[in-house]
């Protein structure tokens, strides 16, 4: 009976040696986040301090550079200057092969907000090089925006 068991086990490796193995998943993405993994923040009136916002990239390895284009949407409550001040320049990121992350600074003022106006800072991705999905896999893109919310 074990002889038996033991032939079995041994044809069942063997079959399944010969299947083709599944290199799982190729939909590569690019997404934004904070620094710990969140899609909204909210950042107090009475700070001062730089904050850094990540723009992540997911792919098998790079083998030519990837240049990411972002969108900063502004609401009416909020002054650039006043407010805050945005570090990063420009509205665009290039990931150098071996690169997957890349910051998004923004420099945030002690500044009291008026909260019946929108006190938020949207960071959206737009487009890049290389036609990656924008936001995590799936009909939701989750992550390809992020917003900041400034509160008193």
């Amino acid at each position: 009976m074990k002889r038996i068991l033991f032939l079995c086990l041994v044809l069942a490796t063997l079959v399944s040696c010969n299947k083709e193995e599944f290199d799982g998943y190729d939909n590569p993405f690019v997404s934004i986040a904070t620094e710990t993994g969140a899609s909204s923040i909210t950042v107090l009136s009475n700070v001062n301090n730089i904050n850094t916002y990540m723009v992540l990239v997911s792919s098998r390895p790079l083998e030519t550079p990837l240049t990411v284009n972002y969108q900063i949407t502004v609401g009416d409550g909020l002054e650039e200057g006043v407010d805050y001040e945005l570090v990063t320049t420009g509205n665009s990121l290039v990931f150098e092969p071996g690169v997957y992350d890349m910051p998004v600074r923004i420099r945030w003022m002690s500044h009291p907000v008026d909260e019946s106006k929108d006190n938020t800072l949207t960071i959206t991705l737009t487009s890049n090089s290389k036609d990656f999905t924008l936001g995590l896999p799936g009909k939701s893109g989750y992550r390809k925006s992020l917003v900041i919310e400034k509160k008193n």
